[in-house]
C-alpha cells in the first residue's frame, strides 16, 4: 500500500460519505464489506474517488469543449448498469438504469467510467489485454456508429434495444423479464392477511409509526403532482407503508419507504408497489461548477427524476418526485419487469464483443435523448451533432483515448481495491 494513496481514498470517502456515516456507520460497515469482495464492487462504490482522480491526474481530453462539456449523463456508467424496463408505452426495453448519478458534464466522462469498468471485468475473466482492448474499441466504434446515424437524421439508427431487434444474450434477458409477472413480485414481498394485501416483515423491513405515516402519505399527494396527467396511473390508495433500510450499495445509510397502492381494480393480483427514497448529491457535482445546471433543479430528487425522464426517450411512468421532511425524495415503481444483464453468464470474447455493440448504442442513443429537441431546456443543442463534431476531427484518436484509460484505469482500481481493504480492515476509516 502507498500511503499517499491510502490516504487520499480515505480523504475523499470521507467527504463523501462521512455525514452519512455518522447517522448510520453499520450501514456503511455493511456497504464496504460489499465494496471489499471484488476490485469491481469497489469500483461500483467509489464513484467519487473516480471523479475526483478524473478531475486531476486524468483530467487531459482533448475531445471537450463548451457544448460537449455539457451534456446530460448518467453519472455513473459502469457495466452493471444496465436492465430491463417497462416504458411509458407498454414496451419491454433494455438500456441504462440507476439514473441516482445523472448530471449535465462531460460526455466523455460516462464513457471513460464504463470503460474501466469493462477492462476490470475482462480481467476477472481472465481476458487477455489484447480482448479488453478489442470489446472497448467495439465499445467505442458502435456508439460513434448510432450517434453519427442519429445525426445524419436517424434513418440508419437502431434504436432501443426491444424483443423487436434484440438477439443473443440481450434478447435472452427481455425474454426472462417478459415470464415475470407482478403476482411473483408481490408474493415476494407481501403476504395476505384477512383478505387484504399487507409488506411482509422481511429482513430490512421495519415498522412505521402514525406519524411517519401521515408525513409519507403526504408527501404521496405531492409526489402526484409531478407525474405528467397523459401518464398519471390510477393506483392512488395507499394501503400499507413500510420503512427498508441497506437497499443497494449506493444507498447506504438513505432511508426508503415502500407503499403498496390498490391496483386499478379490486383484485389483489393488481397491487402496486412503489418506493419513495432520499435522493442524495451526486459524485460528479462536486467536479462541475455550473450554476446554471446547479440552479435548474429543486432538490436531488427533482434532479434524479428529471434526469431519468430525460435520459430514457420513454420512462417508467411511475418516475416523480416529492420532499419527505424537507428533503428531496425520488419516487418510483418496484417493477416486476426489471432484469439486470449477469455478466456471469458472459464469458467468451465472441460473446461479449456482441454485448459490448448493443451496449455502446444504447449509450448513444441516451446521449442524444436529452438535448434541444426533448422536452427538457437545461441541454439546448444537439448533443449528438456536438460529439460527432468533436470526435470526427481524430476518430481514431479518440477510440485510442478510450482505450488506453480503460487499462490505466482499471489497474489503478485493482490497486485502490487491496488499499481501501487495508485502510478498512485496520479500522482507518472515521467513524466505522
Amino acid at each position: 500500500m502507498t500511503d499517499h494513496r491510502a490516504d487520499f481514498i480515505i480523504e475523499v470517502l470521507t467527504r463523501e460519505f462521512g455525514a452519512l456515516i455518522a447517522v448510520d456507520p453499520a450501514a456503511f460497515r455493511r456497504k464496504f464489506r460489499k465494496m471489499a469482495a471484488s476490485p469491481f464492487a469497489f469500483y461500483r462504490g467509489s464513484a467519487s474517488l473516480f471523479y475526483a482522480d478524473l478531475s486531476s491526474g486524468y483530467a487531459d481530453d482533448r475531445f471537450l469543449d463548451e457544448r460537449t462539456s455539457r451534456v446530460w449523463i448518467h453519472g455513473d456508467l459502469h457495466a452493471e448498469n444496465f436492465g430491463t424496463y417497462m416504458n411509458s408505452s407498454g414496451q419491454l426495453v433494455f438500456n441504462v438504469n440507476d439514473f441516482d448519478e445523472a448530471y449535465v458534464g462531460p460526455f466523455s466522462w460516462d464513457l471513460k467510467r464504463f470503460a474501466a469498468s469493462v477492462a476490470l471485468i475482462g480481467y476477472q475473466k481472465a481476458l487477455s489485454d489484447d480482448n479488453i482492448t478489442d470489446l472497448v474499441t467495439t465499445f467505442a466504434r458502435s456508439y460513434l456508429t448510432e450517434l453519427r446515424a442519429i445525426a445524419n437524421g436517424g434513418d440508419d439508427a437502431i434504436g432501443s434495444i426491444t424483443l423487436d431487434n434484440a438477439d443473443g444474450v440481450l434478447r435472452r434477458v427481455l425474454q426472462e423479464a417478459r415470464l415475470n409477472t407482478r403476482v411473483d413480485l408481490l408474493n415476494t414481498q407481501t403476504v395476505i392477511d384477512d383478505y387484504e394485501r399487507r409488506f411482509a416483515l422481511l429482513d430490512g423491513v421495519f415498522e412505521t409509526d402514525e406519524a411517519t405515516d401521515a408525513m409519507v402519505k403526504e408527501a404521496f399527494e405531492q409526489y402526484l403532482t409531478t407525474l405528467p396527467r397523459a401518464t398519471r396511473p390510477v393506483s392512488t390508495h395507499i394501503k400499507d407503508i413500510k420503512l427498508r433500510k441497506g437497499v443497494g450499495i449506493g444507498s447506504a445509510g438513505l432511508p426508503s419507504y415502500n407503499l403498496l397502492l390498490e391496483g386499478h381494480t379490486q383484485a389483489l393480483e393488481n397491487d402496486v408497489v412503489i418506493y419513495m427514497k432520499q435522493a442524495q448529491v451526486p459524485a460528479v457535482a462536486r467536479w462541475i461548477d455550473d450554476e446554471r445546471v446547479r440552479s435548474y433543479f429543486q432538490h436531488q430528487g427533482h434532479r434524479t427524476a428529471e434526469s431519468q425522464h430525460a435520459l430514457q426517450a420513454h420512462a417508467d411512468p411511475w418516475v416523480g418526485w416529492t420532499t419527505l421532511d424537507g428533503v428531496g425524495q425520488l419516487v418510483a415503481e418496484v417493477s416486476p419487469y426489471a432484469a439486470d444483464l449477469d455478466w456471469a453468464d458472459v464469458n467468451e470474447p465472441e460473446e461479449l464483443t456482441g454485448v459490448l455493440a448493443d451496449l455502446g448504442r444504447a449509450v448513444a442513443r441516451m446521449h442524444s435523448v436529452a438535448d434541444d429537441e426533448s422536452s427538457h431546456d437545461l441541454v439546448d443543442f444537439s448533443t449528438e451533432e456536438a460529439i460527432v463534431a468533436a470526435v470526427d476531427k481524430d476518430e481514431a484518436g479518440f477510440v485510442r483515448h478510450l482505450v488506453e484509460f480503460a487499462h490505466r484505469y482499471g489497474d489503478q482500481a485493482r490497486e485502490d481495491h487491496q488499499d481501501f481493504v487495508d485502510v478498512f480492515r485496520n479500522g482507518r476509516l472515521p467513524g466505522l
